[in-house]
């Protein structure tokens, strides 16, 4: 009885507060509970996984060890049903999910909430290109699904939705910034086509308008430059003004405009979400107390402390912020010796100081390892002998297992282990024990002209490299002493994840894109037409696709696609790729290259 009148309460003070937007009956909080369950959030991503990864496996495959349309063999590729059953399965999950959220959240805001809407939309398409697909017996060059499938990832991410609210309220000023920056292009192109009139040398960069807006668009990420200069430049200095106050005027006030234009938004946009997610927990913390305060019986520890006095509002408001907080974690006791002897070896070895002294030793280990590597630069590898740097590792690895025995006496096993920094210390420094043991038990002993062959897996120098670098990387332990360096590094993890999934969706719809687009367009010489080669009396021109051998970047299955996009957004010679899919597929490649810069 009281829950029902519980209920009934809540319900009422959720349409006068707004604070949650879903069904509050016994059934449907038992499946908000298990909707938003680790198990099923897991079984969710993990469908959202396989589905992203089937481009990987679809036709065309990326099963082949290279890219390079000179050397790659045929692929395998699935036959038709084994990845549109895989697919079938994942859209059924995702039928299942908005099912559920769209009756938890009832018809009157389902209708409002537009994400809802879309998510219904993209499946309905999904499936009936997949029933197309099957008609066609996989045969179909285009599938629009495959294009749809990141909006999956993008849906399920509260994060991502917030990223592209703020994208969405930077347009008006983007627009602004479109109109100022093409302005300036129309401008610079327009002069520099006049003066092409009288300049045949530079035919190549600015012939026409299109071409002279494409040289100044690549100019503007100074991919080309100074090679779009100089040939005006070698006849005349003056002709460098030009070039120097469009890089100034574009790259380094418009460019740098736009960044703080996004910056802002997405600054006072995430601020303000941050801000009302706050408030609207306040408010529904506040709700439930009026609540409770209401109802004529309630429970004896419901609204009471352990002095059994009421709650007031403020104190309500208090408990659930402690609550909310993150649980202090409890380390194991240290063990307690009886001997004098051993609680002053405890004490000595348990202290701070000696974890400093850890990092001062390491550190030294740096700079030696780094002064013979020095020594060693000019020599080649069987004039070096290996018998200073053997010995120098020799010592300090024998120090960082005494340090790690004596740290597990002073603190016990189970306390050590429960600090991450002394896990990862463990970790490495058995790890380069074992490499000490294996170098000693091939090699032998170290001693002056200690240079033995090759014998097994690795040589010599490699195994004191491998030792060498993990050395380095155990100097990372200093990072949770460093409160300036800790704290961002304690949050980098949610920072990289949502980072990655902006990524992920943006690629993955460039490159199926570029692989209903360019797939095939990049042919090796031999079996090119001749009005696509770039050669002139036999020799390849210098600084072309061909001539750079940039062949195992195209479009003709989905990981080469990405490479390809990452090397475009690299903005390194994207002016290459751009000249060469123009030539071997369409002019209008320009725009698909541009909207991956952006």
């Amino acid at each position: 009885e009281w829950n029902e009148c519980w209920r009934g309460e809540l319900s009422g003070w959720t349409i006068l507060y707004r604070s949650i937007n879903h069904r509050v009956d016994s059934k449907s909080l038992w499946l908000y509970r298990w909707y938003y369950s680790r198990t099923c959030q897991w079984i969710l991503s993990l469908t959202i996984t396989v589905i992203l990864a089937l481009a990987f496996i679809e036709e065309p495959s990326s099963l082949t060890i290279t890219s390079d349309v000179r050397y790659r063999l045929p692929a395998w590729n699935p036959p038709c049903g084994l990845t549109e059953s895989v697919e079938l399965l994942c859209l059924l999950v995702f039928v299942v999910d908005v099912s559920v959220k769209s009756y938890l959240i009832g018809w009157k805001e389902f209708w409002k909430n537009k994400w809802l809407m879309a998510y219904i939309l993209t499946l309905i398409v999904s499936l009936v290109d997949w029933i197309v697909s099957l008609s066609f017996f996989c045969k179909e060059s285009v599938r629009i699904r495959r294009i749809l499938r990141p909006f999956f990832l993008l849906q399920n991410s509260s994060m991502m939705k917030k990223t592209l609210k703020s994208i969405n309220s930077t347009l008006p000023e983007m627009a602004r910034w479109v109109i100022a920056q093409k302005t300036s292009f129309h401008r610079m192109a327009g002069s520099r086509e006049i003066d092409n009139q009288q300049d045949k040398e530079w035919v190549v960069y600015f012939r026409n308008l299109p071409d002279s807006l494409t040289s100044l668009l690549v100019l503007l990420t100074t991919a080309n430059n100074p090679d779009v200069m100089i040939p005006a430049y070698s006849k005349n200095r003056a002709y460098s003004i030009f070039f120097i106050l469009f890089t100034v005027l574009g790259n380094l006030f418009l460019m740098n405009l736009l960044t703080a234009i996004i910056y802002n938004q997405f600054r006072g946009y995430l601020l303000k979400s941050v801000q009302s997610s706050l408030f609207r927990r306040r408010l529904g913390i506040r709700a439930a107390f009026e609540v409770l305060s209401s109802l004529k019986e309630t429970p004896a520890s419901s609204l009471k402390m352990c002095s059994c006095d009421q709650l007031s509002a403020a104190q309500f408001q208090k408990l659930f912020e402690e609550l909310d907080k993150d649980a202090i974690k409890q380390h194991p006791p240290s063990p307690e010796y009886q001997s004098h002897f051993m609680q002053k070896v405890q004490f000595a070895f348990g202290h701070p100081y000696f974890g400093y002294l850890g990092n001062v030793v390491a550190l030294a280990n740096i700079i030696s390892i780094c002064v013979v590597l020095v020594m060693d630069a000019d020599k080649q590898p069987s004039e070096r002998d290996d018998f200073f740097l053997g010995a120098i590792n020799c010592f300090f690895i024998l120090y960082y297992l005494l340090e790690m025995l004596l740290k597990i006496l002073a603190m016990g096993l189970k306390r050590y282990l429960s600090y991450p920094s002394n896990r990862f210390d463990g970790l490495l420094t058995v790890i380069l024990l074992i490499l000490e043991i294996a170098t000693f038990a091939v090699y032998g002993f170290p001693h002056p002209g200690w240079r033995p062959e090759l014998m097994g897996l690795l040589s010599l120098w490699d195994m004191v490299r491998l030792v060498n670098m993990l050395i380095v990387f155990r100097f990372l332990r200093i990072i949770p002493n460093m409160k300036v360096i800790a704290l961002p590094c304690t949050t980098w993890v949610s920072l990289l994840v949502n980072w990655l999934c902006s990524f992920q969706v943006v690629f993955y719809a460039f490159a199926i894109t570029g692989i209903m687009l360019f797939k095939g367009a990049v042919v090796p010489l031999g079996n090119t037409s001749a009005a696509n080669t770039t050669n002139y009396n036999g020799t390849l021109q210098c600084g072309t696709y061909e001539q750079l051998e940039y062949w195992p970047n195209n479009f003709d299955d989905f990981a080469a696609a990405v490479v390809t996009l990452w090397d475009v957004m690299v903005v390194n010679n994207w002016q290459v790729f751009l000249d060469a899919f123009s030539r071997y597929s369409s002019p209008g490649v320009l725009l698909t290259f541009l909207l991956d810069q952006f």
